[in-house]
């Protein structure tokens, strides 16, 4: 039997959202392979505007390991290089005069090992965020049970209810980290 409590609802809408930022963070995090998500946190100065890079031009992955950044205005090229370099990418572009080519080194195996530490750290960051809205969820329930809001079998419910859609995003951050460390594994 499910309880609507506005408190459970709110925890699962900021379970979701917690869910979708640690996925953001992981399109960040490179695997040797080019990926035109690499370049999306890249802002440039755009005529004195700080823009997305992939406002101002296509961005392709034409091979495996390179990345082409066809601008509209070629007069941008040093800005845009200047922000790759400031990046931390740790990707050193190069440009003909119309594109700029970023070409995505191999990594390393103890880079590998690295990135799926700090896949793991960002991992466990985002289960603690998700055990917190937990702890929130259930003292809002126990506020209301004080006040004589909900009974003592819907505050069991309640808790039980929240509890398993902490369980189902913990499952899915796990299932999210696992997918990501065996892509930076793969060689």
């Amino acid at each position: 039997m499910q309880i609507k409590h506005e408190a459970l609802d709110n925890a699962k809408s900021k379970m979701e959202k917690t869910l979708a930022v640690f996925k953001k963070e992981l399109t960040h995090i490179r695997a040797g392979r080019a990926n035109p998500q690499l370049l999306d946190g890249i802002v440039v100065d755009y005529y004195g505007t700080p823009t997305p890079l992939n406002q101002i031009g296509n961005i392709s992955a034409p091979e495996p390991r390179m990345l082409v950044i066809s601008l509209w205005d070629p007069k941008l090229i040093p800005n845009v290089e200047k922000a790759i370099m400031k990046s931390e990418l740790g990707i050193n572009p190069a440009n003909d005069g119309k594109v700029i080519r970023l070409v995505v080194p191999e990594l390393t195996e103890e880079r590998r090992r690295e990135i799926a530490k700090s896949i793991h750290k960002k991992g466990e960051d985002a289960k603690v965020a998700i055990r917190s809205i937990r702890r929130d969820a259930n003292e809002a329930f126990k506020k209301a049970k004080k006040a004589s809001e909900v009974t003592e079998d819907d505050f069991n419910i309640l808790e039980e209810e929240v509890q398993k859609v902490t369980n189902d995003y913990v499952k899915l951050i796990d299932d999210a980290v696992k997918e990501k460390e065996k892509e930076i594994m793969e060689v």
